[in-house]
C-alpha cells in the first residue's frame, strides 16, 4: 500500500480551498443595456478645474507611477552602485535611459533598463520589465532624504529562486500593485501564455481613479447641469457623495484587503462587493488593534471614535494634494478646541493644544497631538506611517496586551508602569482607563475556547466598532462550538457585512443540516463578500441537503468564484486553490498540474509541495514520491513538515 492514500490529500486540499475562497468572488458583469461612461484623461479635467489641478500636480497620487526622466527620477544613476543583501548593482544613465546591471546572490548577472518610476518620497522605487509586458518592483530603492541606495529587506539575502525575490510572483507589478498606482487599469493576463498585456488610461492616480470615467461629466457641462445627472454632476463619484461612500472609495487602495475580482472596480462600487477587508488579526495588528504590519490605514481608522462620529478622510487630508488641511496641531484643533466644530457637536469644548493637556513644553515633540494619539510604525525600511485609530495612550495595558504604548515609544528609558503612573497623576478623573478589547484579544489568541463568552458578548455589543466585533468572531472560530453558533446567530442579520461574514463560519459547529439551514439564506446576501463566506461554509457541510432554491443560489455563487479565480490565475495561491478543486473532483492529473504550477511560481509554497508529495506517492508509488520530496527539500531544506513527509517515505536527512 502506498504510504499516502489519495483520501489523505483531500482534507488539506479542501482546507486550502475553503480558506482561500472566503475572499474570492467575481465582479458582476456590466448590464449590456447600460453603457457606462468612458475615460477622458486628467488633461481634460485640468482645463476647467485649475485649483484642484494645482494641488494634484506633484502630489503622491500624481507621482504614484511615472515614466523615467529628469523631472521624475530623483536617484543618482550616474555610475553609482549598491552592495548588500547578497547583491551588487551598478546604476547608469545615457541617452537611451536609465539602467541597472545586477549581480545576484547566486552569481547570475543581467543588465536591465528602468521601465518606470514609483513614488517620490520618502523613497523612490523602480520597475523593470523582465519579460515583454511583465513589470517587477526592484528591491534596491532610493532614500530621498539621505540620497543613497538601500535594500528593502536590509541584509536579508533572497536568492532568485525565492518567491519573495524581486523577480518573484509577489513583486509582480501587474498583479500586485498597478491597480492602485494607475487610472483605468486592466491587468490582461493570459493564462495560456503566461503573458501580460496590461493597459491603463494613464499611469499615476488621476482624477478619474477616484471620480470615475468623466465623459458623462463633460457632457453635463455642455448642458449646464440640466437633465437627470444634475445631482451628481455626471460623475460616478460626485464630490457630494456621502461621507461613507468616500471612505470606502479611499479604502479601495488604502486598506489591507483581498480583491474579489480584478482589483480595479468602478469608483463608487460598494467596498464589500469588491474586497475582503482583513480584520484585526495577529500578525497584522497588535492585540489592542494598533497597526503592526503594513495595513494601509482603513482598518485602524474604522476602530476610531472619529469614524464613529462621522469624520472622513477629507476632514484632515486635502484629497488632491494629499497634504494635511492645516499645519501641525492645527489640523486637530479645527475640532478639538474651546470653540469646537458645529459639524461634530459631541466634542468637549476645552483646551487640548496646551500644557494643561499635553504636559509637555509647547513646540516640543511631546506637545504634538499625533505623537500621543497616532503612534507611527516604519515600513519599507524608512517609511513612517501613523496609526489612524486615534487612541488614547494606555500604558496600563502593556503587560496584558504586549502592545506598545505611545509614552514609552518616546521615553525609551522608562517603563510602561512609570508611564501609567504619570497618566494617573495627570488625569486622576479620567474615564478612559476601563476595560479594553485588547486584553480580551490577547487572551483569545492563547485560549480561544476559554475566552469564548467574552468574545460573544463583545461581538454582540452594538457600541463596539464593527471591525472589532468582526475580529471577536474571527478569534473564536478555531474553538467554536454550539454555544458560539447560537450566541452569534443573530449577527447573520447584522447591518455590517464584515460582521455577517465572520459570523457565518461559527454556524459550522452545529450539525450539518442545522448549520446549512442558517447559512444558505446568506447566499443571497447583497454583499458579495458575505455570499462567498456562505459558500465556503456550505462546502464543508457534507451531509447537509439544500433546497432546490438554495442549490441554485450556490451554483450562482460558485460561478462568481470561478470568474474570480480566472482574474487571479497569475497568483500562486490561486493555483493552489485550483488544485484543491480538481482534487475534490478526483481529477488527479489536473490537481498535480496546478500544484506544480504553484511551486513553479513560488518554490516556498510548502502546502503545495506537501500535496504534490502525497499525490505523487499515492498515484505513482513511493519512489516517485521520494523524488518530489527531494525537490521540495531542495527548495525548503528547513521546513519540519516536509522533513516529516520525506522521513515517512524513507528519505534520511543528512
Amino acid at each position: 500500500m502506498f504510504p499516502f492514500p489519495i483520501a489523505a490529500c483531500r482534507p488539506l486540499a479542501a482546507a486550502l480551498f475553503l480558506a482561500f475562497v472566503s475572499g474570492q468572488a467575481a465582479l458582476a458583469q456590466d448590464d449590456p443595456a447600460t453603457q457606462p461612461p468612458h475615460y477622458v484623461g486628467s488633461e481634460t479635467c485640468t482645463t476647467c478645474h485649475e485649483e484642484a489641478t494645482a494641488h494634484w500636480i506633484g502630489s503622491h497620487h500624481q507621482l504614484a507611477w511615472t515614466m523615467p526622466g529628469p523631472d521624475t527620477v530623483i536617484a543618482d544613476f550616474d555610475g553609482t552602485s549598491f552592495d548588500g543583501a547578497g547583491m551588487h548593482v551598478e546604476f547608469s544613465q545615457d541617452e537611451d535611459g536609465y539602467h541597472a546591471a545586477v549581480t545576484e546572490a547566486d552569481g547570475s548577472r543581467a543588465a536591465y533598463d528602468i521601465h518606470s518610476v514609483v513614488g517620490i518620497a520618502p523613497l523612490q522605487q523602480y520597475l523593470i520589465e523582465t519579460e515583454p509586458g511583465k513589470l517587477q518592483s526592484f528591491d534596491v530603492v532610493w532614500d530621498a532624504a539621505k540620497g543613497e541606495w538601500y535594500h528593502l529587506y536590509g541584509d536579508n539575502v533572497l536568492p532568485p529562486a525565492d518567491g519573495l525575490h524581486w523577480t518573484g510572483p509577489y513583486k509582480n507589478w501587474n498583479a500586485r500593485c498597478a491597480e492602485c498606482h494607475a487610472t483605468g487599469y486592466k491587468k490582461n493576463y493570459d493564462p495560456a501564455t503566461g503573458r501580460y498585456q496590461s493597459t491603463e488610461v494613464e499611469i499615476g492616480v488621476g482624477c478619474e481613479a477616484c471620480h470615475g470615467p468623466g465623459s458623462a461629466h463633460v457632457e453635463w457641462t455642455t448642458t449646464q447641469g440640466s437633465g437627470p445627472a444634475n445631482a451628481s454632476y455626471g460623475l460616478v463619484m460626485s464630490p457630494d457623495a456621502s461621507p461613507e461612500d468616500w471612505i470606502q472609495q479611499c479604502g479601495t487602495c488604502h486598506s489591507r484587503r483581498e480583491p474579489l475580482g480584478d482589483g480595479n472596480p468602478m469608483p463608487g462600487a460598494p467596498y464589500h462587493d469588491n474586497f475582503r477587508l482583513l480584520p484585526l488579526t495577529p500578525g497584522l495588528y497588535h492585540a489592542d488593534g494598533q497597526i503592526l504590519d503594513e495595513v494601509y490605514v482603513l482598518g485602524s481608522f474604522l476602530q476610531s471614535k472619529m469614524y464613529d462620529k462621522g469624520v472622513t478622510c477629507t476632514n484632515c487630508h486635502d484629497p488632491h494634494s494629499m497634504q494635511l488641511v492645516a499645519e501641525g496641531n492645527t489640523v486637530c484643533t479645527q475640532c478639538h478646541s474651546p470653540a469646537g466644530n458645529p459639524d461634530f457637536p459631541s466634542l468637549p469644548l476645552k483646551v487640548f493644544d496646551g500644557p494643561e493637556h499635553t504636559f509637555h513644553e509647547p513646540g516640543t515633540a511631546g506637545a504634538e497631538c499625533k505623537n500621543c494619539h497616532m503612534v507611527e510604525q516604519v515600513y519599507m525600511g524608512i517609511d513612517w506611517r501613523a496609526d489612524h485609530s486615534f487612541r488614547i495612550p494606555r500604558p496600563d495595558l502593556d503587560a496584558r496586551t504586549g502592545a506598545p504604548d505611545a509614552c514609552t515609544t518616546c521615553h525609551t528609558d522608562r517603563t510602561p508602569e512609570w508611564a501609567a503612573a504619570e497618566i494617573q497623576k495627570r488625569f486622576p478623573e479620567s474615564t478612559h482607563r476601563g476595560s479594553h478589547y485588547g486584553t480580551l484579544f490577547a487572551r483569545a489568541q492563547r485560549d480561544p475556547a476559554g475566552t469564548q463568552r467574552g468574545l460573544i458578548e463583545l461581538a454582540q455589543d452594538p457600541v463596539t466598532p464593527d471591525i472589532v466585533r468582526a475580529t471577536a468572531l474571527y478569534l473564536m472560530t478555531s474553538a467554536a462550538g454550539p454555544r458560539a453558533a447560537d450566541g452569534t446567530v443573530a449577527l447573520l442579520d447584522d447591518p455590517n457585512p464584515l460582521v455577517r461574514e465572520h459570523a457565518i463560519p461559527l454556524q459550522g459547529a452545529l450539525p450539518d443540516q442545522q448549520a446549512a439551514d442558517r447559512i444558505a439564506p446568506l447566499l443571497r446576501d447583497p454583499s458579495r463578500n458575505v455570499r462567498l463566506a456562505a459558500l465556503r461554509s456550505l462546502l464543508q457541510l457534507q451531509s447537509a441537503t439544500l433546497s432546490p432554491e438554495a442549490m441554485a443560489d450556490r451554483d450562482k455563487v460558485m460561478a462568481e468564484l470561478s470568474q474570480s479565480l480566472g482574474d487571479r490565475f497569475d497568483f500562486p495561491e490561486t493555483q493552489l486553490v485550483m488544485g484543491g478543486m480538481a482534487l475534490s473532483q478526483r481529477q488527479f492529473p489536473a490537481a498535480l498540474s496546478a500544484f506544480h504550477r504553484a511551486v513553479e511560481m513560488d518554490p516556498q509554497l510548502t502546502d503545495a509541495w506537501s500535496l504534490i508529495i502525497r499525490l505523487t506517492a499515492a498515484l505513482q508509488g513511493p519512489e516517485a514520491g521520494q523524488q518530489q520530496a527531494r525537490a521540495a527539500l531542495a527548495a525548503n531544506p528547513d521546513v519540519p513538515a516536509l522533513q516529516e513527509l520525506a522521513a515517512q517515505l524513507g528519505i534520511t536527512q543528512p
